[in-house]
This record gives structure tokens, sequence and C-alpha cells, in this order.
């Protein structure tokens, strides 16, 4: 018994699920077995009061398996359509698991738009509130029909975790085919041993997992580490695990050291810079000088035009933007008070000369310290 998973999950509420492809298929399509089981151990955690929020995979694979495809193909209208096959068969599939045992669910696809968008973000999760207090459970998939270009770089190790911050879950569990993160290749190293326990996620960490996908699935180890440092930093815990292994989400519960274990940062990055940091997307990039950097990255302090030396983009005012030093390093995400076009007329001057420039001055600030995510912050 691990005192720290023990502690750790009997305080999980609300918790996000991730099923990758290679557990829930097989030769001939979808493992309907480990479909019932995973929802049977889901619903003895809802029956406990657990809140539950699933992120499943399977889509594509089942629709190439539908289909009688023996890979992905390479053509990105071909990989859709299976993905539109599948997805039936799929949430059919864990609805009549789940009502087996008198639970509802619901499906809901989404796009990395959905959650880039502000408002389209807080209505998601309005949704989702609804749905886990109706006791119904939420099945989640990235709409791979109409999405080009979450079909081809996407994956649901990173919407499993989105879904965490969005929803401010106490923990994810992300199920894969093998018990968790491994010194080595197991399929190449016999003397490979199982992590059962990361405090620090370090570029060993990372260069460790590699970064070839499995046959059916888009995302690799390294995709569920990037997930975990994500989390880990906005102070939620994650495991990953063998979701065949019989009554995994149980022991995982119970405290067992099973799989491995991401210890989270015991300060949370709020709500707010989460999305700004994990969910935005850029839409433009300002360049700032050495003196506002030291400002912003070891001072705490918001972004002043006086420190801009340069803007790149056209974006409204409040955009998501890329803030670059002029060596091009990546200082953060922040939200902007001026357009593009107001913050190329005011760059460089001081706060009091920007009315005299403008006309008027809505703010002192480009970008306010609470609408800034630095790397340091969210891991960037």
């Amino acid at each position: 018994m691990d005192r720290m998973r023990r502690d750790t999950f009997s305080k999980v509420k609300r918790v996000v699920i991730k099923v990758g492809s290679n557990v829930l298929t097989q030769d001939n399509g979808l493992n309907l077995g480990t479909i019932k089981s995973i929802s049977g151990q889901i619903s003895g955690l809802i029956n406990l009061g657990v809140e539950v929020i699933l992120v499943t995979s399977g889509a594509m694979a089942s629709g190439l398996k539908k289909m009688g495809l023996p890979q992905r193909p390479e053509q990105i209208p071909q990989r859709q359509a299976a993905a539109a096959v599948g997805q039936a068969g799929l949430i059919l599939a864990y609805e009549k698991a789940f009502s087996k045992h008198d639970k509802k669910v619901a499906q809901i696809l989404l796009t990395s738009d959905d959650l880039s968008n502000r408002n389209r973000y807080l209505n998601a999760r309005n949704t989702l509130n609804v749905l886990l207090s109706w006791k119904v459970v939420p099945i989640i998939n990235e709409n791979d029909t109409v999405k080009v270009e979450e079909i081809k770089f996407g994956d649901n190790d990173n919407l499993s975790a989105m879904i965490a911050l969005l929803l401010d879950a106490h923990a994810l569990i992300n199920l894969t085919d093998i018990d968790g993160l491994y010194t080595h290749d197991t399929q190449v190293y016999e003397n490979a041993e199982l992590l059962p326990l990361i405090s620090t996620i370090t570029k060993d960490i990372e260069d460790m997992a590699g970064g070839i996908p499995g046959a059916l699935g888009t995302g690799g180890m390294r995709s569920k580490i990037k997930a975990a440092r994500k989390l880990t930093l906005a102070g939620i815990p994650m495991v990953i695990a063998n979701g065949k292994r019989k009554n995994v989400l149980a022991d995982i519960f119970s405290g067992l050291e099973t799989g491995t274990f991401f210890v989270p940062k015991k300060e949370k990055l709020a709500s707010r810079k989460c999305w700004i940091g994990f969910s935005s997307k850029p839409r433009g990039t300002v360049v700032v000088d050495e003196g506002a950097k030291k400002a912003m990255v070891k001072r705490g302090k918001s972004l002043l035009p006086s420190g801009i030396v340069g803007v790149e983009g056209d974006f409204p005012v409040g955009s998501p933007v890329s803030v670059k030093a002029e060596n091009g390093e990546l200082l953060g995400i922040g939200l902007v008070n001026y357009s593009a076009r107001d913050i190329k007329d005011i760059m460089g001057l001081k706060t009091a000369a920007i009315c005299e420039r403008l006309g008027a001055k809505s703010y002192d600030e480009v970008i306010h310290r609470n609408n800034l995510s630095l790397t340091g912050e969210c891991g960037l």
C-alpha cells in the first residue's frame, strides 16, 4: 500500500479517466469485454460518490477494423471517414455496457477550437457540469471527422489533460496497454524497469518516454508525459496504468502501487492561467527587451509598452499572444489589452504617453500579470 497514493485518491471526488485505442480494440474490432469491464469499474466509482468523466479513443481504430483496413490510411479524408464509421459503434458499445449498471451516457465530440475559445471553453464546462449533476457519464472524444489539424497532430492524452483542467478534476487516470512508464522500451530491453513514482518531470524522463506511437493510436508515451507535465504543474496528480488489468481502477483508488504515479505540485496554477497557458491558441507575438523579460520572469510584473520592441501578426484586443525575448525564447502566453495595431503605435513608450498617442488609455499594461502564463509556471 502506497501512503501517498492512498491519501491522494481518498480525497478524489472528480476524476478524468482516459482509455487508449490499444486497450479498447482487438484484431476483429472493439474489445467489448474490456469496454464492459471499464464501464463496470467506472460505475462502481460513481456508486461510491465519485464523478467520472471518460475520455475515450478507439473511434478510428474501430472504423478501420469495421471497414477491413489493415492500417491507418495516409490520406486525411480516409482517416476522417474511418473515425466517422467507428464512432457510432464505439458510443453504442459504451451505452450498452453502462446500461447494465443503470448508468446513462452522453457523447461529446470536441476539437481544440472548442477549448481555445474562452466562451466555448466555459460553455463546455457548464454543459459537462450539468451532465455530472444529472449522474450522466460524459464520454468525450476528439471530433476527428471534421477537424483536420487534430486528426493529423492531436491525441486524446492532451485532450484528457485539457478536460481535467477544464473541470478542476482531482486526478487523471490514463489507461494504456502497458503497466506504466518504464526505464526502457519493454519490447527491446528485457531488463526495463517500471517507474512507480515520478516527482519531477525532467528532460531525461521525456527522452525515456520516446515518441513512437502505437499502431492504432496517435499518441505515444511521450504524449502522456507531456499531459502529466501540464497537470502536475496545475496541482493535479496523474497515473498511467494498464487498462487491461483486472480491477485496475479499484486498485488505484485503494492506494495500491499500480502503474506510474506523477506527483502534483503543491501550489496549483489558477484555472484562468491554465486556460491561457494550455488551451488558448496564440494569434500573434510580442517581442520584449531584456528589462521587460526580467521584470516579468524574475519579479512577476505585468508587460508595459515600454518593454516591447516588436509585434508579429494582426490580432484584436483580448487575443492570446506569445511573448518572446529578442533571441526568440518563448517566455509565456498572455491576453493583450490592446490590438496589434495599437501595440505597434505605443511600443517603447512610457504608460503616460499612451493617451497622447492613441487618444485614450484603457490600461497601463499591454498584458496584465493575471492574464500572463509564463513558461516556468505552465511548462510550455
